[in-house]
């Protein structure tokens, strides 16, 4: 256990770590860091890439920090890692997306209930597609264990309107994801909804029904917020959207790493929640987001 006048350095790792998602997380990880004086690297792969990932937090290991928190990629892949930092006394909590495997050995994990709001997102959108309609569901990666439970849960609820669907992957760059839904879209002209699963695909979405606006109306709606998201919205290019509240993602386990470090207070696990956001409450976060915290 440290002392409460030794620093601590923890490292945040996880996927895609360039995505406009986690500047909400960054200034989580930086304001509690700040708040309780100690020091936090955030470092992650480019892409979606299991291995390196494994690697980074390997190497984490190696230099010897004292508490890692770790975006959980795939349910099973991470269990060896993990209980190899605990062995060497580094406690590992899970931020973002979490394994629902029980043998995994992280402390705690900070993030949304993916498959619940997956279902959220489905319950919400039968309110606005008519039975029997074509849908087109995105996912940003393949591989990604939350974005295919939220696909889960959405499929689920729909399932009852008699869907028709199909599903592509678009890549985590929202200009590319706009040209792979805009080419599916010209394929099927019978798909009147989108939705989507994470940040990029949900703007990658809203910047293909605005370009197709003239000629068709697509019903819209998808995961997280970005400031063209929120401008979609404002719009009414996108229905809505569910906020999974990443600023806390990254605030919460700074906390939860340090006073286990320094008390032996054990972690434990927090839901970031699964908020609608559509036209009537967009203008409250609009500062919010200006300001970082969304």
């Amino acid at each position: 256990m440290k002392t409460e006048n030794e620093t601590l350095k923890f490292v945040f790792i996880t996927n895609c770590v360039n995505e406009d998602f986690y500047n909400p997380v960054k200034k989580g990880v930086h304001d509690a860091s700040r708040l309780i004086d100690v020091k936090a690297d955030f470092i992650g792969t480019e892409e979606v890439d299991i291995d390196q990932q494994i690697e980074m937090v390997d190497n984490a290991i190696k230099q010897g920090y004292d508490g890692i928190a770790l975006s959980i990629t795939h349910p099973t892949k991470f269990n060896a890692v993990i209980e190899k930092a605990l062995k060497h006394g580094i406690p590992v909590v899970g931020f973002n997306i979490d394994s629902n495997d029980p043998s995994n050995k992280r402390l705690s994990c900070i993030c949304q209930n993916v498959y619940e709001a997956g279902k959220i997102l489905g319950r919400e959108a039968m309110k606005y597609i008519p039975e029997k309609s074509r849908l087109l569901f995105t996912l940003h990666s393949v591989g990604v264990s939350a974005l295919d439970d939220r696909l889960r849960g959405a499929q689920e609820v729909l399932s009852n309107k008699n869907i028709i669907s199909q599903v592509v992957v678009t890549g985590i760059e929202p200009m590319k994801a706009s040209s792979i839904i805009l080419k599916a879209l010209k394929e099927d002209e019978q798909i009147n909804a989108i939705i989507c699963t994470g940040q990029a695909d949900t703007e990658g979405a809203g910047i293909a029904a605005n370009i197709l606006k003239k000629d068709k109306d697509y019903f819209v709606a998808g995961f997280d917020l970005s400031a063209k998201i929120i401008q979609f919205i404002e719009e009414g290019i996108i229905r809505f959207t569910i906020d999974q509240q990443p600023y806390v993602q990254g605030f919460y386990p700074v906390l939860q790493l340090a006073l286990y470090c320094r008390y032996g207070i054990i972690p434990s696990n927090m839901d970031a929640g699964a908020t609608i956001i559509d036209r009537n409450n967009i203008k409250t976060l609009i500062r919010a987001h200006q300001k970082g915290y969304r």
